[in-house]
């Protein structure tokens, strides 16, 4: 594969704390979120071996803190292009400070936008957000999705994103960890509900139901630090693979993220 073919990825940040993604194409460099201090990003970024002042646009998935904590810095500093629907910049209000106008743009749920010599289509999905959508990216026949905060996925859902080459799934929290937890139980029920996020298990299943030929990462998201263990969300992926006669170790890999540490940047 040629570097004008397909394109380069790295989860920089995924869990509970803060989410950043970063996509490059020979034509864009594009940030998901940025959920942690414009200082924590920039170093992430470092770890690639890559440059905030080189990224052109940056997508919103929903107005949560571990999603847009350094939105307003980023934008400010870098005079970055902003994209997220409309109720999420109505929810997002002043709450990243003052942003220029002419760095925000409109990015419709159930929409496909061309960046360059990328296509993005976005979909809904079921968080407690104003209007929470999540992103599928497109180029030269090869797709990346990122699906983590819902708290479950619909048959529509699932037909957008199926067959993808690599996947960010979500794989929160372990159920059992959850209720014996110390979370207030109305914060457990939100976590639980169509609302919240999804639990190992659910990411696993889910997983099944969209993989195909062309899938070789899953990638697992945005693990929570206080009801997830590493290895427990990696084992339960595994082993749904393999109850699925899917090789877990060879066909399609499983990946775990950090909320710390970058991974690297793959190319797709």
């Amino acid at each position: 594969m040629t570097e004008e073919n397909g394109f380069k990825y790295s989860i920089l940040a995924s869990g509970s704390t803060g989410n950043v993604t970063y996509i490059e194409t020979p034509e864009r460099k594009i940030l998901v979120d940025a959920g942690l201090s414009g200082k924590k990003i920039e170093g992430l970024m470092n770890e690639i071996g890559r440059s905030l002042s080189d990224v052109d646009s940056l997508l919103v998935t929903h107005e949560h803190k571990d999603h847009v904590a350094g939105l307003g810095v980023l934008a400010r500093k870098y005079k970055i292009d902003l994209y997220a629907n409309e109720q999420t910049w109505q929810a997002i209000g002043e709450s990243c400070g003052k942003i220029d106008t002419n760095q925000k743009h409109v990015f419709e749920m159930g929409k496909m936008l061309t960046f360059g010599d990328m296509d993005i289509e976005s979909f809904g999905v079921s968080h407690d957000a104003a209007a929470p959508q999540f992103y599928k990216f497109m180029k030269d026949g090869k797709s990346f999705v990122m699906l983590t905060d819902t708290g479950y996925v619909s048959d529509r859902m699932r037909g957008t994103i199926e067959n993808a080459d690599a996947y960010l799934m979500e794989s929160n929290h372990d159920v059992e960890i959850l209720r014996m937890g110390n979370y207030p139980w109305r914060l457990k029920q939100r976590i639980l509900s169509d609302h919240g996020h999804l639990s190992n298990e659910d990411g696993a299943s889910t997983a099944i139901s969209v993989i195909g030929s062309q899938t070789k990462k899953i990638f697992l998201g945005h693990r929570s630090q206080e009801n997830n263990l590493k290895e427990l969300a990696h084992l339960t992926m595994e082993n749904t693979l393999m109850q699925h006669d899917i090789d877990a170790k060879n066909e399609v890999l499983v990946l775990d993220t950090s909320h710390v540490e970058a991974s690297p940047l793959y190319h797709i």
